[in-house]
């Protein structure tokens, strides 16, 4: 296990059964992790799969617009709401990225992109968790890269190619987005697939269930 992924699961809610369970076994296993602690098995990174003319479209459409994440409120109610989400979440996420402007970017654009692509912030925010423990420039066995850990091959098949363009936050946390929102509508809206899906192990509960338990660790109101 890798020392900032360690860290991270040490300052995860020690009463979570779930995570003291997974901590326990990944110790007494010691062999056969990947990126990040998971078992090589779930930690495959999205699949390279034949998209339709239409939908390889629709996506490189969503994923071209390059509006800034600024989030436009309907009330003053729901900026005081997102403003409680980004000050606590600020203070939760402190310990893995020390750096206030670096912090307060990401967490704005997360919520920014989660809300364009119609996802759970929550969710999304655990599945960051696992997949990159929050780390910009995280790199996997198999190539993903950044926040999201997002395969190379999608910045061919619907990005403009530029591979290194998956470390900036923005266009890391679209592709992201963007491709959970593709495989939430393949199943149909059901998550475990989904989830499964994007880290390559549809079917497979060891990666859902990771994103499900680092997920309650951001749980608010205002999410």
């Amino acid at each position: 296990m890798t020392r900032s992924c360690l860290a991270s699961a040490q300052t995860s809610r020690a009463s979570d059964p779930t995570r003291r369970a997974w901590l326990l076994a990944a110790g007494a296993a010691g062999l056969g992790l990947g990126f990040c602690g998971w078992p090589l098995a779930a930690r495959a990174g999205q699949l390279e799969e034949p998209l339709a003319d239409p939908v390889r479209l629709a996506l490189r459409a969503a994923i071209a617009s390059s509006e800034p994440p600024l989030p436009v409120f309907s009330s003053t109610a729901a900026r005081l709401a997102y403003l409680r989400w980004l000050t606590d979440m600020s203070d939760r996420l402190r310990r893995r990225k020390p750096d206030f402007r670096s912090r307060i970017e990401f967490l704005q654009t997360v919520w920014y992109e989660t809300r364009r692509a119609g996802l759970d912030t929550t969710l999304v925010m655990g599945l960051i968790q696992v997949e990159s423990a929050f780390r910009k420039f995280a790199i996997s066995r198999v190539g993903a890269r950044g926040y999201m850990q997002i395969m190379p091959f999608w910045s061919r098949l619907i990005g403009d190619g530029d591979v290194g363009g998956l470390f900036n936050t923005q266009i890391n946390l679209r592709f992201g987005c963007v491709i959970l929102r593709h495989y939430l509508d393949r199943e149909r809206g059901n998550t475990f697939m989904a989830l499964g899906r994007y880290n390559g192990s549809r079917g497979r509960d060891v990666y859902p269930n990771a994103v499900y338990a680092a997920a309650r660790h951001w749980v608010h109101p205002d999410a």
